[in-house]
């Protein structure tokens, strides 16, 4: 008798976090040896989208994209728009996050790993690299000149991580992994998005395979969304705060700096805060790839 065929079960919430965290980790760029002296077993984190950059690394790539008439104003105001509400809301719809995750980065199936990463180099260069926070990137250095590693942890593309973070001169990135076969994207997820509990995975899983003491490390972020990474170290830090980790921060005594000043704090705090989020902006840029292919 032929057994009855299984419904495939779908991995929950946690399974995702773990995956994804997993994937990053393994994706991530580690250097071979330390060349100065310094604790071995010590590490710093450091999210990307308004802590080490200004606005969301995701919206200016789609913003070069769109200067290559890659696709429409309309099509990138969209896309900053529907972001923008759920930020000012403040509730994800369970079915708008499961439409994201099963959209985000998919507009990149059929395309080269290597094509990707010559576009994000490009807009880089014109696009993000004046938008570095000097602060930030300070308390990365000292973290180098300690002799501790420094990874980028966030949830836009790991092909978009890796460039900031060799132009940075930090040792490597975890960012959200797509599938690929033989370098060309099948526009699956591996796991989740590397976002909220999927970026402490994914710390946890590098620091079990560097052998990395967590209560000696340090993390930096903006967001009350990375809170669990932010709790998984000894040395948490919060970086331009939104109120929320900023209330938390001081509760506990952590460390805060906020190199914002005046309009531009309002500026890179609401206008390009609200429009922060890897998925809806990798969705706008899936807009430009479909068109263009």
């Amino acid at each position: 008798m032929t057994p009855p065929a299984r419904r495939r079960t779908l991995p929950n919430l946690q399974q995702r976090s773990t995956l994804a965290g997993e994937a990053a980790a393994a994706a991530a760029e580690v250097e071979t040896a330390l060349h100065q002296p310094g604790d071995p077993r010590a590490a710093a984190f450091f999210d990307v989208d308004n802590t080490l950059m200004q606005g969301a690394s995701i919206f200016h790539l789609a913003r070069g994209l769109h200067r290559r008439e890659f696709f429409t104003t309309r099509e990138l105001l969209g896309a900053a728009w529907k972001q923008a509400y759920f930020r000012m809301v403040g509730v994800e719809d369970p079915e708008h996050v499961a439409a994201a995750r099963h959209s985000a980065l998919a507009f990149i199936a059929g395309h080269t790993v290597s094509e990707l990463e010559t576009l994000v180099a490009e807009i880089f260069d014109e696009a993000m690299a004046h938008r570095i926070w000097p602060g930030t990137r300070a308390l990365a250095q000292l973290h180098l000149d300690r002799g501790q590693r420094v990874w980028l942890v966030t949830a836009a593309p790991i092909e978009v991580a890796r460039v900031i973070a060799r132009r940075l001169g930090l040792t490597g990135a975890l960012g959200t992994v797509a599938e690929h076969e033989d370098g060309v994207y099948t526009g699956r997820l591996v796991g989740d998005l590397l976002h909220g509990p999927a970026k402490a995975e994914a710390v946890r899983a590098l620091a079990a395979r560097e052998d990395l003491d967590l209560e000696a490390c340090s993390a930096y972020s903006d967001s009350a969304n990375d809170l669990p990474m932010l709790g998984l170290v000894g040395n948490p830090c919060a970086i331009n705060p939104d109120p929320r980790l900023r209330a938390h921060a001081r509760a506990r005594g952590w460390l805060v700096r906020d190199y914002r000043t005046g309009r531009k704090a309002a500026r890179a705090g609401v206008v390009l805060g609200a429009v922060a989020g890897a998925a809806t902006g990798t969705i706008a840029a899936g807009a430009a790839l479909r068109r263009r292919r």
